[in-house]
């Protein structure tokens, strides 16, 4: 007799890093810095490749150079602004701010609109100098509806949570109640 073990998700608590291959390690840290407000972290001395790490919001990036990459000269042959392409994306406070700034830094920008139920996302995507695609937006409008009954989202708030909740239903509307309670007394008039 075979008893199926029931299969779980892996227990993963968030988005720790992502990390890409970079030409030039020093202008990719540079627009990383000066464009999306990242700040360079320690590294461990122990790699022995060119590479940094940075970090802000929750998530790390972590370039390793590559001098030799194959894909478009970010320079030379600028790659179509696509945004069906693989992307990193950021939510913001203020996409109109964005677009303002990446104008008077001389970026190229693609936008791009999503309505769902009378509620609207904007979004801009653009290349950092390897071409990777970025996309900012107000995604945060947009609510998170889970499509399953089983409330499959799982948030990793320690815990405190775990014990007031029976089910997972209930600790994701704790969650959501939480986070909605912190964003209304935040909010300013």
């Amino acid at each position: 007799m075979v008893i199926e073990e029931v299969q779980e998700a892996l227990p993963l608590l968030s988005l720790n890093h992502v990390s890409l291959l970079v030409r030039s390690v020093w202008t990719s840290v540079q627009f990383y810095e000066d464009v999306l407000g990242f700040g360079l972290i320690k590294r461990p001395s122990s790699f022995n490749f060119h590479g940094a790490w940075l970090f802000n919001y929750g998530i790390g990036i972590h370039l390793l150079e590559n001098e030799s990459i194959d894909e478009y000269d970010a320079i030379n042959e600028p790659r179509p602004i696509n945004p069906k392409d693989n992307h990193i994306s950021f939510q913001c406070t203020d996409v109109g701010l964005v677009k303002r700034r990446l104008e008077a830094m001389g970026m190229r920008y693609t936008t791009a609109v999503v309505e769902e139920g009378g509620i609207q996302v904007d979004q801009v995507f653009f290349h950092d100098p390897d071409g990777y695609m970025i996309e900012i937006c107000n995604c945060e409008n947009l609510p998170v509806l889970p499509i399953s009954s089983s409330c499959p989202l799982k948030p990793s708030y320690g815990n405190y949570y775990k014990k007031m909740a029976e089910s997972k239903c209930e600790l994701m509307e704790i969650v959501m109640m939480k986070s909605l309670s912190r964003d209304m007394m935040n909010f300013s008039f």
